[in-house]
This record gives structure tokens, sequence and C-alpha cells, in this order.
């Protein structure tokens, strides 16, 4: 696996099973077929950034439960210590995309954008943050949004905590708050700008 290659998280490991090393995975698409024809996984340790790549050896697709088996973990001691990593593969192993959806790899670095017309003329558009994650939220995903510093449509007393550091707000992934999602060119439009206070 090239090291430039671009890498997804499709899944998190959720607890051993059994005797011989198996895992429960948890898939961040809510879809399990694909993880049948992988070959090879990377773990990765989200918090500290370490890393390892596996061979895959055995994957069993229950009803909505995958189990897999990967090389050299071999007991539930060593399987709870990976209790939380992401399985991470590259682009072309993740779950295929239906339409208007997204890798949440693909929405972050994506500008944040709002339209607005003037005194009648054609609309304005001015970037009002930039997405640094996507959190899962109770009722669907959460873009996590660092604000520009330099958005003219945004008041000092939203763009700045009051110790004065930049905010970061959540805004949610749904059609009410987001429009168009452009991902070849990294932007994401905002529908209300009310939201970011």
């Amino acid at each position: 696996m090239s090291a430039n290659m671009e890498q997804f998280v499709i899944g998190f490991i959720r607890g051993s099973h059994g005797v011989s090393g198996n895992f429960r995975v948890e898939s961040t698409s809510g879809e399990y077929e694909h993880f049948a024809n992988l070959t090879e996984v990377t773990l990765r340790n989200s918090a500290s950034g370490a890393s390892k790549l596996y061979a895959v050896e055995d994957v069993e697709i229950g009803a909505n439960t995958l189990f897999m088996k990967l090389a050299g973990i071999n007991s539930p001691e060593d399987a709870k210590k990976l209790n939380g990593w992401e399985i991470v593969v590259p682009r072309d192993k993740a779950c295929p995309l239906a339409k208007n959806e997204w890798y949440i790899e693909d929405l972050k670095h994506c500008a944040l954008v709002y339209k607005q017309g003037k005194n009648g003329f054609a609309a304005t558009e001015e970037v009002v943050g930039t997405v640094t994650d996507v959190l899962e939220g109770g009722t669907g995903n959460l873009l996590e949004v660092a604000l520009a510093e330099n958005s003219e449509l945004l008041s000092d007393s939203v763009k700045y905590t009051s110790g004065g550091k930049l905010r970061t707000v959540l805004v949610p992934f749904i059609n009410e708050f987001i429009g168009k999602v452009d991902v070849k060119n990294k932007r994401i439009e905002l529908m209300h700008l009310w939201i970011l206070e």
C-alpha cells in the first residue's frame, strides 16, 4: 500500500469476540458487504496516531454485525487492546457511495460559503468557515466548522470566544442548513448564517 494513497476510515473496533482474537466491527457507513473483499487493512489509534498494517484472515457478516480476524491478533486480550481503533483502507476499498453521499474525509477542509444578495444585485459569496471534522450527533451528522477570521458577514462577537480565540461551531448536516456540496472544488453552501451564532 502506497504511503501517499488517500485513506478512509471505514469502521471501528468495538470489542473482542470469541477466544481466537476476532473482534466486532462497527461500520461507519452502516454497510458491511465491502468488508468481505478486503485482504489488508490499517488499524489506527486516532488519539496517539499509531497505526499498523494487518492482513485480513477472516470476515463474518451477520445481521447488522461484522466480525473480523486479522493476522497477528490471536487472543481476546490482543483484540481488547485495539478497542476503539479505526479501520482504514484506500479510497477504492471503501464503501461505494450513493447519490448525495460523501466520504467524511472529502468533506473535511471544505470551505463553508454563504451567498448573500445586495440591493437586488446578484448574490455575493463569502467563506464563513472551514469544515474541520464531521461528528455523529443524536439526529444525524454535524459539521465541525472553524469560523473564518476574515469574514465580513460575521461580527467579532460571533467569531471569537470571550477569551479571544476563534470559535468552532457545529452545523447540522441536513438540507435545512446545507445547500450544494461540491467536494471537487472543496465548497459547501450554508443556507442560514444565524446557525453560526
